[in-house]
């Protein structure tokens, strides 16, 4: 008797598995799928679906078209067909079945599957929504910390008889001899002398424009009349005598708001904001980026301001910064070659200060800030963002985009310097209109 199922022989015998020249191992043996048979009826041909009667419609074998696990749990018709589920275990979808939230290839309802790689997206989002936040929070917090350090003392309301606004943004830059928060034994180190208040010791407005910046030193000797003012202190309006003077007196005299007030009268230009800072600060600033890289051209030196420099590169710190700024006795031209030593310094060293190195480096950023801020006096209306914008202005001279010159010169009075009245027009027009500055000094 035959036990295999309709349509399936006995031949070739040799060829199952087991068998033959290309038999395979026991253990790869696999069990024919067995199909239930099912009762014939009359005139139904073996391995053949049942005819239905004359004039009736066909009909479907029981369970056709529909999927195996309903056949078999709804209908009890099984129609032989592998799930796929190992026979005796748990469902996948039954509450603690090995694939189940309870089961052990679940990790407490996670839709992970064991083993899966993790999601890299969601981790790099999550990282740049920390990183952003913790970058805004550093900068909001820097912001507010340099601003509470800033000195807004001068006051431009009180300066009288203002010429028109320009197109461009102006500042008058000023070094004072402050001995402030200097020591006796930081004064005998930098050469400062012990004279007490404080005066200018170098003065330049630097014009912050479109068209390219241009930083104007004005020589504390320059021959200039002392105008009518208002006191910064009592309030009082003091009449002009029409006496002329050197610029550093005005400063002398009535301090910052006096200063702008001459600047403003005897050029015409109207002074946007005031900045000042101190030797100590000065010489902190310089200590704090590690020394400023100068090149210089020609040796020199000097006692009274301590400056001893040979010729070439070389990286100046505080002290020797400070000594560069102030000499003016070692030159034929006096205050007149301390100036153009001046704006060289001044550039170079916002070149540096502004390198990524420093920005971006918080051990160099705020001991920069802080040694600058503690002694830099301002007005009442100059933000940081104006200090940023006077501080890139300086840089980009040195990097070409803009002049720098001294204000140019005529002659000689009593020792005073006479500026060119014609060129000092053209150059200020210039600059009110945002025009390329093309004045020379010579």
């Amino acid at each position: 008797m035959n036990d295999w199922p309709d349509g399936r022989r006995n031949e070739n015998r040799d060829d199952r598995y087991g068998r033959g020249a290309q038999a395979r191992p026991e253990d790869a043996q696999r069990m024919p799928h067995v199909q239930r048979r099912q009762p014939q009826r009359p005139g139904q041909q073996p391995g053949r679906p049942p005819v239905p009667p004359q004039g009736r419609p066909a009909q479907a074998p029981p369970g056709y078209g529909v999927p195996p696990q309903q056949q078999s749990r709804d209908s009890g018709y099984d129609g032989g067909y592998n799930t796929g589920q190992v026979y005796g275990s748990p469902s996948p979808q039954r509450p603690g079945g090995p694939g189940g939230p309870a089961g052990p290839g679940g990790r407490g309802g996670s839709d992970r599957a064991p083993g899966a790689a993790p999601d890299w997206r969601k981790r790099i989002k999550i990282g740049s929504i920390v990183l952003v936040s913790a970058l805004v929070v550093t900068t909001v917090g820097t912001y507010f910390w340099a601003d509470s350090k800033v000195r807004r003392e001068v006051d431009l309301s009180k300066v009288i008889e203002r010429p028109k606004e320009g197109d461009c943004t102006t500042y008058l830059i000023v070094g004072s001899d402050s001995r402030e928060g200097l020591s006796d034994e930081d004064k005998k180190k930098l050469h400062t002398g012990s004279a007490e208040g404080k005066r200018t010791d170098s003065m330049m407005i630097l014009a912050a424009c479109s068209s390219g910046n241009t930083m104007v030193s004005l020589p504390r000797d320059s021959d200039v009349e002392i105008p009518s003012f208002i006191g910064s202190q009592s309030g009082k309006k003091f009449p002009g005598k029409g006496k002329r003077e050197k610029l550093n007196a005005a400063y002398a005299d009535d301090g910052p708001e006096l200063l702008v007030r001459t600047v403003e009268f005897n050029t015409g230009l109207r002074i946007d904001h005031y900045a000042e800072i101190g030797f100590a600060g000065f010489a902190n600033i310089v200590d704090a980026l590690g020394g400023v890289d100068m090149n210089i051209e020609k040796g020199f030196k000097d006692e009274k301001s301590g400056a001893d420099f040979k010729a070439g590169e070389q990286t100046l710190n505080g002290e020797q910064a400070l000594a560069f700024v102030r000499t003016r006795y070692a030159f034929a031209e006096s205050d007149l070659a301390r100036t153009k030593n001046q704006q060289k310094f001044l550039s170079t060293l916002a070149h540096q200060a502004a390198t990524p190195g420093t920005i971006l480096n918080p051990f160099r950023l705020y001991p920069t800030l802080g040694a600058g801020l503690d002694t830099l006096i301002v007005d009442k209306d100059m933000g940081l963002w104006d200090l940023g914008e006077m501080f890139f202005a300086m840089k980009g001279i040195s990097g070409g985009d803009g002049v720098s010159l001294n204000m140019p010169i005529s002659g000689e009075r009593n020792g005073n310097l006479i500026w060119d009245k014609t060129k000092v027009q053209q150059l200020v027009k210039q600059i009110q209109n945002d025009q390329k500055v093309t004045v020379t000094a010579n």
